[in-house]
């Protein structure tokens, strides 16, 4: 085997392959989301099921979760090197304890159903038996999203990006599905009295637990075309104590994330709603860090780790600032794109059947207050990663806990100052805010931890790209408003469309081409291959 070959993919070969799955992802989630709402509205049914679906991943983030992941591809890569059969073994053994703790996790949870519910609502505006009733559906799917990133982490450490990141589609599908069969079936679901046995509440929440069932079990045969084979493994491992120690910490972080999402949903729930408005904003605002963030994340983590495993400070210390530089570059545009056409995205994409007019302004709004959050919260995952690279779990549970002590406080004092109407803006803004102060607080320790971060560097970076958006944004809301007039639209939904077709078609090109003006380093491969590829023509 070369050199090369043990080195994995690339990353920008890496990042395409991924971001190509993760647009169709993205693409078909919204797809599930638009006909959600289409078919159920803004209202109590759709705030019921919205909390009912966080439990089984809340849950499932306490029992094992995503930050676990974070946490065993180091662990994994270690054992890979370490280990005569290439780390087989150590997986066998994560994935023989991951069950056992997600089974046991997922039967007490159910068992817990109203309990949990009880935790996130204290209302009149919410239904709590119809979350209830949801929730029994639903919560099976702890085991499957558990197992879901838990493979997924064991594939990545084996330069298996793609396949992860397009089971989620699955899901998706069979959601859009599930959607198409509740809206042909007669009827509604009853909230007073709510029956468990009705039929479309069976349809929704068991066609819901079905997708996470299908997106975990496509990971299987990926993982034995690697060469994988499962069996039981029980015992004691070498590494038991340091996943031991590094898993206390993780349960901590995700316990205060926990409770920051509990908090947000008893604020939430005073508005009817206002769930479904955050968690549709907080939707579209993730589709370029799902795209573009979350695939730079991926094939950088396996690269730091690697760095940190063999103590070259400076390499880790140059990942981080470019992955810093690149995620300013490669989201602040869509930032700017959100923050100036939050309303129009939300009339154009949300104003369709059971939601109307006013459900879409409300999500645009939310939106386009809160979209100022993008690039901080990419930046701060970004070093949080680092520190698991590090095989360091309690500098980020503390940061975590900063966060949230923060989130928490905005988050009730919006609840005070808000207008009840305007309560799904004041969640949204309190979210972004805590990330900006998660952002500063993490660069400050990762500087006393590694030393001079070329954070100047960075800085001047994020400036250039605020520069280039703001002027490109301005320009293109300019022009949209200019075509809005003079085609002389009157219907909202439509000229909402015609914004946002002209802010993303002049806006975006715009912004990347400012960039490259000013000569940001980390533009010049793109503009280079695209060059090249014009030359040929």
């Amino acid at each position: 085997m070369t050199q090369e070959q043990q080195q994995g993919p690339s990353l920008a070969r890496a990042s395409g392959s991924m971001a190509v799955a993760t647009i169709v992802s993205r693409a078909s989630g919204l797809l599930s989301k638009l006909l959600l709402l289409a078919i159920i509205g803004i209202g109590a049914v759709n705030d019921s099921y919205q909390v009912a679906t966080t439990l089984p991943t809340m849950i499932n983030e306490l029992l094992l979760g995503g930050v676990l992941t974070s946490v065993a591809i180091p662990l994994l890569v270690r054992a890979e090197k370490e280990d005569g059969d290439g780390g087989e073994s150590y997986a066998q053994w994560m994935i023989t304890m991951s069950a056992v703790l997600l089974g046991v996790g997922t039967v007490i949870a159910i068992a817990c159903a109203p309990l949990l519910t009880a935790l996130f609502i204290d209302s009149s505006e919410a239904e709590p038996e119809l979350v209830t009733a949801f929730a029994y559906l639903v919560l099976p799917g702890i085991v499957f999203y558990g197992l879901s990133a838990l493979i997924s982490a064991i594939l990545n450490t084996r330069h298996v990006f793609g396949l992860p990141t397009w089971a989620p589609v699955l899901n998706n599908v069979v959601v859009i599905v599930t959607l198409g069969v509740y809206w042909l079936m007669p009827g509604q679901i009853s909230i007073d009295p709510v029956e468990m046995g009705q039929p479309k509440l069976l349809v929704l929440g068991l066609g819901t637990m079905l997708g996470v069932a299908v997106q975990a079990s496509v990971l299987i045969p990926a993982l034995r075309r690697t060469g994988f084979r499962f069996r039981w493994r029980w015992g004691w491992d070498r590494r038991l104590s340091e996943f031991g120690g590094l898993a206390f910490w993780v349960l901590l972080y995700v316990a205060l994330g926990f409770v920051s999402m509990v908090v947000l949903t008893r604020v939430a729930t005073h508005d009817r709603g206002a769930i479904t408005v955050y968690n549709m904003q907080w939707l579209i605002a993730q589709v370029p860090y799902g795209v573009l963030g979350v695939s730079l994340l991926t094939a950088l983590m396996p690269k730091m780790s690697r760095a940190a495993a063999a103590h070259d400070t400076d390499a880790l210390v140059g990942d981080l600032a470019f992955g810093n530089r690149m995620s300013s570059i490669l989201l602040m545009p869509f930032s700017a794109l959100m923050t100036v056409g939050g309303v129009s995205i939300g009339l154009a994409v949300f104003s369709l059947g059971a939601s109307g007019v006013e459900g879409g302004e409300a999500i645009g709004t939310a939106l386009a207050l809160s979209a100022f959050g993008l690039v901080p919260y990419a930046i701060t995952l970004l070093q949080l990663r680092v520190f698991y690279a590090l095989k360091d779990a309690r500098t980020p549970t503390l940061i975590q806990a900063i966060i949230v002590v923060v989130r928490i406080g905005l988050l009730y004092g919006f609840l005070a100052v808000s207008p009840p109407d305007k309560l799904a803006v004041g969640v949204s803004i309190a979210m972004s805010l805590s990330f900006v102060v998660g952002a500063l607080v993490g660069q400050l320790w990762l500087r006393l931890r590694l030393g001079r971060l070329r954070t100047g560097y960075t800085a001047w970076t994020i400036c250039l790209t605020v520069v280039a958006s703001a002027i490109a944004f301005g320009a293109a809301t300019g022009l949209a408003w200019l075509a809005v007039e003079v085609l002389g639209i009157e219907s909202p939904v439509v000229g909402a469309w015609v914004e946002v077709v002209i802010q993303t078609l002049v806006g975006l090109p715009l912004s990347f081409l400012l960039l490259a003006l000013f000569r940001v380093p980390e533009v010049k491969p793109a503009i280079a291959k695209i060059s090249r590829l014009v030359g040929r023509r």
